[in-house]
């Protein structure tokens, strides 16, 4: 996702980008506020398992070594440009809680901007700047999680499709706008050789601290070939289809052995519909794109209250019931088409005026959609986001209202959603363990490089693993 507002159709709210939990050993949420400690700076270690098996999809489900698969997870787009102290306090803690993926970028285009680029010029990698997502993928895989990473932004953060077009045709940014600019990125030879070009370095990167290419890593579960991808100049959804039926063929030949996803946001492109998620605006057709041959899974984001689905912008509309009925939707239309679907992203802000008067009600809405992905049989979902301190201590910064930290502190008012973590929630089925993964144990606490802050204050526990968490890797 982007930090940015995605603007919808004339008449309703504007859409937030950035933002979701199912459970490992069971489903549901993670909300927290600000003063909390790091998992894995502090928590009692955890024993897991490293993945070795690839997942698989067939007929509806995942599956390692011939199992069941589900999760619950989280998105942390950061991991690939920063510190390995970060990295290691956010993974922490995302092992601690119980997640078994996280979906992080892998993709910063252009030079000159506040990030690493990790293709500065066209067909210009920079090995070198890749060394955080290295680190990431191999801190990943000792903790037992797995990643799903994109290739590029539909929107402008780190670089996006509209550096390609910049880069190729000259032409201003228009991500915002009416995307005639924008939507180059899927038609222009030139921009298409140089995606498949990248998808094809990073696949066979060969990471650092393992020594194994990308494509050959079970720990990196997916690749996506975009983040939220849009195509508002062609509201058909001709264009954007075609592009992911070749860029789906092109990834699943590069990486045989991993899942490939869209990365949309699951919207119908429903001509005529005055419904904007279901409506044909952003020229994306979720059922369409799903039904590709190359693509494993489908991909559902979810923020009703950036969509115009609350009362401020309709009278009467429940963000949580319509946001229910999203999900059910997709996972309805997932087994017609017998591809898993996951909740990759999904963020409700506390804002009384939009339909979610408090924390309280912020966690009974979170509770309604994991319970409806769990109940629905859906593969996994993933909120938006977990954040974690950053190198002088502090913790990163909340910059869309969607992030969540995990709370141990008895005193916070959002303790009892910090607790309701995957491992206190009602169990998946159990999938026997027997993946030829390695047994690997969580820290207790994070490893801090030298001169930051230490992170290991003793975690106060309200609840204490089941001997069956995180056994559905």
């Amino acid at each position: 996702m982007s930090a940015s507002h995605r603007p919808p159709p004339e008449g309703t709210a504007s859409r937030v980008s950035r933002r979701a939990v199912l459970g490992t050993a069971a489903g549901a949420t993670v909300l927290a506020a600000a003063g909390a400690t790091p998992a894995a700076a502090q928590s009692p270690a955890v024993s897991r398992k490293a993945p070795r098996g690839f997942v698989a999809a067939r007929d509806g489900r995942f599956e390692v070594a011939g199992r069941p698969f589900r999760f619950g997870g989280t998105n942390c787009y950061y991991l690939h440009q920063q510190s390995h102290y970060m990295i290691d306090a956010v993974l922490g803690d995302a092992a601690v809680m119980g997640l078994t993926v996280v979906r992080a970028w892998a993709f910063a285009d252009g030079s000159g901007g506040s990030y690493k680029p990790l293709q500065s010029a066209p067909h210009v990698y920079d090995d070198a700047a890749f060394d955080s997502l290295d680190y990431a993928v191999h801190r990943a895989g000792r903790l037992g999680i797995r990643l799903v990473l994109p290739l590029v932004n539909n929107w402008p953060d780190y670089g996006g499709m509209q550096q390609y077009v910049q880069w190729f045709l000259g032409l201003p940014d228009d991500s915002y706008g009416d995307g005639t600019n924008h939507d180059r990125f899927y038609t222009d030879a030139r921009i298409r050789e140089c995606y498949m070009a990248y998808a094809e370095h990073v696949t066979r990167h060969v990471n650092r601290y393992t020594g194994v290419r990308y494509r050959d890593d079970p720990t990196i579960m997916a690749f996506e070939l975009a983040n939220e991808p849009r195509c508002r100049s062609d509201t058909s959804g001709r264009t954007l289809l075609a592009w992911a039926a070749e860029m789906s063929a092109h990834v699943k030949r590069l990486a045989p052995r991993q899942l490939v996803a869209v990365g949309d946001e699951g919207f119908y492109g429903e001509a005529g519909n005055a419904d904007y998620p279901y409506s044909d605006y952003e020229g994306v057709r979720w059922e369409q794109l799903v039904a590709l041959p190359a693509v494993d899974y489908g991909t559902v984001h979810l923020y009703p209250q950036g969509w115009g689905e609350n009362p401020g912008s309709r009278p009467g509309t429940d963000p949580v019931q319509w946001g229910t009925k999203w999900i059910t939707d997709h996972l309805a239309d997932g087994r017609a088409l017998r591809k898993p679907v996951v909740l990759e992203e999904f963020g409700l802000s506390v804002d009384p005026a939009r339909g979610v008067a408090d924390e309280a009600a912020r966690l009974a809405g979170y509770t309604a959609w994991t319970d409806a992905v769990l109940d629905g049989g859906g593969a996994g979902d993933q909120f938006w986001i977990l954040t974690s301190r950053v190198d002088d201590g502090s913790f990163y910064p909340d910059y869309d209202g969607y992030r969540i930290t995990w709370n141990a502190d008895p005193g916070n008012p959002a303790r009892a959603s910090a607790a309701l973590s995957p491992r206190t929630r009602r169990p998946w089925p159990p999938a026997p363990d027997g993946d030829g993964g390695e047994d690997v144990r969580v820290p207790p606490r994070a490893v801090a490089a030298p001169g930051n802050p230490p992170v290991n204050e003793p975690l106060k526990l309200p609840w204490a693993p089941p001997r069956s968490a995180v056994r559905s890797r």
